[in-house]
């Protein structure tokens, strides 16, 4: 127990005004503190600096991000806005998609965690991000990964990757959630600081949508899920070290890692007992508990309310002996909910808990004051004004500064480097690239995920985008697709983030499916690097601008910054999520040639001499340098038109996007996927390298049955998109046979294709 002799309460903290506090170790500048002493009018107790501390952090306040950030707002025009039913500030994007249905997504970063431990780091950022999509009202239905780790062959890389695979398969399979997308990118940048974004996307009827308020006095503020211990805490780590002597199960205790420890199976259960509290209508509003746990929690719920909140941590259920009010507060233990519940319907909430088996307590209520107090045995630790603390923390405008380097970088074309000119140099160069670990399949991480659970995945990985299947009635389904390259990024922080969105929205369109909204995870390196913040700034508006252009809103997202390994920042890399939707799921589009015997192979789109930031620069000559790839978001429009256009008219039997690694890469890998050769003959008169390595965005391949061959390209003709006749799909022949270049037989390209990742990881 604790000694109530030793409790900062508020009222010792008035007469103690000079006590020295730790703000420095919890992260908090000078002037940050002597702004709490001022909104508070004296110091605060130790609670009240770990709430600040955490809650004001560049995790949770995005303090350097926020003047940047606002214009994603001044972008959205209203017609973009018309389907939005939740936007950014809330705990997920939502989207009206039509016959009474709503679909919620979200992307966030665990990065820093998963490398420090990579299981549970990977595990709890998908269970955070699924109790997200959970506190919106809806049922998750998928989750994706993009990932990013340093080289291939890095012993750390080999420590890092397999522990975050294993912790992104675990934490969802267990959950029995498919895995239906993602990404693994391999770059010297992440050695050291890997990236580990994830996405969930959950679906519900328009009427369920929930929010995050407290508002009705008198309202009990319920928790609800695991107990609350002392893994997972970091903001107050200066705090909770002093009292760590012991084993946190017995009499003493022990100091636990950072890193949260999940458990999947609390949370499926936690899962459907929202579903259920839910569907009978016994919450007013829920807050997931993730990030700066009941710090958050607490403050969100009570500043998006209309009055103040009390909580007595008393009464919140501990699996830890002795710890302190700013540990509680503090505390990150995962699968935990926080909801406002009317009085009225307490007693049928907590039955349902009871029914699922699930821990709820009473901690507090919504009050007709205007502060967020918290008691601590009768003492009252907290006591501030709860927006203070959830959504008026500091804000930064950083200083923004094109490098000078840029101009040096952006000099170094790619299109100078020594090419392979013969066929034996082509032939040769095809294998090495698809052999490459960013190129090469990506079966021995997808295959420890469950694609398929609950039966209603439709496509996913190798696929360019995940299809699921929403409604069994109607067989209405969503899509989903990430992308970043982060070498385009570098080399044009503005153009790159408008290529990343390009790939993902034409992904989306490749399955069938229509682009609707948007979401991020923006990964930067230190916001006190004038050229970070330059990358920041300009990538935010290229996403920004790109969007408005396409007509499709950023929903809400996530900043990770601090990205670098000593004062090396990681490349810029915006991940962008898209979601589609698509009225008839048996209409999507695989991505296998072989469908139907003798297709023809249609390129979509212009081919350049686009080489700056290319997988063939990269493998072949360790290069990064020149410009990226031109964007036309237009034509991106236009080919997702035409492409969904030949789905629902039956024209099309495959398609693959064009992205890393050329026209070279997706002929190899629809050749493999749908385990049919094909014969290919290039144009006449084009440069057969640039033709198969070139990365110019804006393309598709297309298989075509030969009957609708005519039909097809005359509608492509008659809208101003340019084609090319380049092959047929040749189920017989088993290679790949590119006329004067290679015939390479389809055992040695899977070879090539497949071996890598086992080799490497075992």
């Amino acid at each position: 127990m604790t000694n109530l002799a030793k409790v900062d309460s508020v009222d010792h903290a008035k007469s103690t005004p000079d006590v020295d506090q730790p703000f420095r170790e919890l992260g908090l500048k000078d002037d940050e503190y002597a702004r709490i002493r001022e909104i508070l009018g004296r110091r605060p107790t130790e609670a009240e600096l770990a709430m600040y501390s955490v809650m004001w952090s560049e995790h949770c306040s995005y303090k350097s991000s926020k003047v940047h950030l606002k214009y994603f707002g001044e972008t959205t025009t209203d017609e973009m806005r018309e389907k939005m039913l939740a936007g950014i500030g809330e705990n997920a994007g939502v989207v009206d998609i039509g016959d009474g249905w709503a679909v919620t997504f979200k992307l966030e970063s665990h990065n820093h965690p998963s490398y420090v431990e990579p299981y549970q780091g990977a595990a709890t950022g998908v269970g955070g991000i699924v109790r997200d999509i959970m506190a919106m009202g809806a049922r998750p239905v998928a989750v994706a990964d993009p990932l990013r780790f340093g080289p291939a062959d890095a012993p750390d890389t080999k420590r890092v990757l397999p522990g975050v695979v294993a912790g992104v398969g675990g934490y969802g399979n267990c959950l029995g959630l498919p895995n239906i997308g993602g990404e693994v990118v391999f770059d010297e940048c992440y050695a050291g600081n890997p990236l580990v974004n994830a996405m969930c996307v959950g679906v519900m009827k328009v009427e369920d949508l929930h929010l995050a308020h407290a508002s009705g006095k008198g309202n009990k503020i319920i928790l609800f899920g695991a107990r609350t211990g002392l893994d997972g805490i970091g903001g107050v780590s200066v705090l909770a070290s002093e009292t760590f002597d012991g084993d946190e199960s017995g009499g003493g205790r022990k100091k636990l890692p950072s890193v949260q420890v999940g458990d999947p199976f609390a949370e499926k259960v936690l899962i459907e007992c929202c579903l259920e509290l839910y569907h009978a209508g016994l919450v007013v509003g829920i807050q997931d508990l993730g990030g700066a746990g009941l710090s958050c929690a607490t403050s969100e719920l009570a500043s998006a309310g209309d009055g103040g909140m009390r909580v007595d941590l008393d009464q919140v259920p501990l699996r830890a002996t002795g710890m302190t009010p700013a540990e509680i507060l503090s505390s990150e233990s995962q699968e935990r909910m926080c909801a406002v519940v009317d009085p009225s319907n307490v007693d049928a909430f907590m039955e349902v808990c009871r029914r699922w088996d699930v821990t709820a307590t009473v901690i507090g209520e919504v009050t007709d004051g205007e502060n967020l107090e918290i008691f601590w045995h009768d003492e009252l630790v907290v006591d501030v004004p709860p927006r203070t603390v959830a959504h008026q923390g500091p804000v930064y405008e950083r200083p923004v500064e094109r490098p000078a380097e840029q101009d040096l970088i952006v000099a170094d074309s790619a299109n100078t480097l020594a090419r392979p000119s013969t066929s034996d140099e082509l032939r040769e160069t095809i294998l090495r690239m698809a052999a490459s670990p960013n190129l090469c399949s990506r079966a021995w991480v997808t295959d420890q995920y469950d694609r398929y659970v609950r039966g209603n995945t439709v496509l996913a990985q190798p696929s360019d985008g995940g299809v699921l299947r929403i409604d069994e009635e109607t067989g209405r389904g969503i899509a989903v697709a990430t992308d970043c390259n982060a070498r385009y990024t570098r080399l044009d922080p503005y153009a790159g983030a408008q290529l990343a969105l390009a790939e993902a929205y034409r992904n989306v369109a490749t399955t069938g499916a229509t682009p609707v909204a948007v979401t991020n995870c923006l990964n930067f390196g230190s916001p006190e690097d004038p050229a970070v913040m330059w990358q920041f700034q300009q990538a935010v508006r290229g996403l920004a601008d790109a969007c408005q252009e396409l007509g499709i809103p950023v929903t809400g997202g996530n900043v990770s910054f601090y990205n670098q390994t000593g004062a090396k920042p990681i490349l810029p890399t915006p991940v962008v999520g898209v979601l589609g939707t698509i009225d008839d799921v048996t209409r999507r589009i695989p991505t296998g040639i072989g469908g139907e015997e003798g297709e023809t192979l249609l390129l979509l789109g212009e081919t350049h001499e686009e080489l700056g930031g290319s997988e063939w620069a990269r493998v072949t000559h360790d290069h990064l340098g020149g410009v990226p790839p031109k964007v036309d978001l237009a034509r991106e429009k236009l080919l997702a038109e035409i492409v969904l256009a030949g789905s629902r008219d039956g024209m099309i039997s495959a398609a693959h996007d064009l992205s890393e690694g050329g026209l070279a890469q997706a002929l190899v890998e629809t050749a493999l996927i749908g385990e049919c050769g094909a014969r290919v003959v290039l144009p006449e008169g084009v440069d057969p390298f640039v033709w198969l390595f070139s990365e110019s965005a804006g393309r598709i391949l297309v298989a075509v049955p030969r009957t609708e061959e005519l039909r097809f390209t005359d509608m492509c003709s008659a809208r101003g998109l340019p084609w090319a006749k380049v092959g047929v799909a040749d189920a017989g022949a088993q290679s790949l046979d590119i006329q004067d270049v290679a015939d390479i037989p389809l055992a040695e390209l899977r070879e090539a294709w497949e071996g890598t990742l086992p080799k490497l990881f075992g």
